[in-house]
Parts: C-alpha cells; structure tokens; sequence
C-alpha cells in the first residue's frame, strides 16, 4: 500500500520532492494541514538541493518533530529527546540503504548541473527516490509514527 500511495504522488505530476511526500505520509496524523507540510519541506528536497542529506530523511526529521519535537524554548527534554530518536531513525536508515546522502544513494552530485543532468539522463529519480521514501516511511511507521 506505501508503494502505491509513493508512486502515485511522486508520478502525480504534482511536482513534490521526497521530504514533502514523507511529510505529507504523516500531516494528517499529527494534526497538520497537507499545504503548510508542503510548504515546509518545499526547500529539503534532492538534498537541500545540493545532494546532502536526502529529502527523504529530511522529510523523516520533519516526521519525529511532529511528534517528539519540543514546543517551547523551556521544553530541553523533549528535544533532546527527539534529537535521539532523530540519531536513531539516521542509523537504521544508512544501515537499510548505505547513506543518508543523496549524491552517495544516486551516485552522482545533483548540486551540480552535470550531476542534474546525468540524474535526468539515466531516470534516477523515479527509480531511486520512491525507494528512498518508501524506506524513510517503513522505518517510521516500524517505531510507531
């Protein structure tokens, strides 16, 4: 079923990166608004744009501040609390998919515009993403996002 649903929106056409998609998995859930998610993760996608962290795991962050994310300044438990459960859901997912770097998971820089262009050229982001995404949501549904 999260192959599907990952497929649809990232082949919609929509034009949502892998944070937004991961983001937007979890919105209803916590209570958030579908457009402000997508607002939000808007700028984490293909790695910030230059092929760091994937969006995918940008998304996830997004996803375990929902939940464990503090509200107040006086709230130090809470983050760092979730800065752990931030730690622990980076280790599972470089240990499922060897990296959390984007340029590291496509093999090539999309910082760059002949990394862009060779990501383009050899359909890496419609093989490679949804993996990705589809990863990042199965590791956080598993703790019980």
């Amino acid at each position: 079923m999260i192959n599907e649903w990952v497929n649809e929106q990232f082949q919609s056409g929509a034009g949502l990166n892998c944070a937004q998609i991961v983001a937007l998995y979890f919105a209803e859930k916590y209570g958030l608004k579908k457009e402000d998610i997508i607002r939000m993760a808007c700028g984490f996608g293909g790695g910030m744009r230059r092929g760091e962290v994937c969006g995918a795991v940008a998304g996830a962050i997004m996803v375990i501040g929902m939940k464990y994310g503090n509200r107040s300044v006086k709230e130090l438990e809470a983050k760092y609390y979730c800065s752990g459960k931030t730690v622990e859901f980076e280790k599972e997912f470089e240990k499922r998919n060897g990296s959390i770097i984007c340029k590291d998971l496509l093999k090539c820089n999309i910082g760059t515009e002949e990394g862009m262009q060779y990501a383009k050229d050899n359909n890496l982001f419609p093989t490679i993403c949804p993996k990705m995404i589809v990863s990042a949501i199965e590791i956080l549904e598993e703790n019980g996002y």
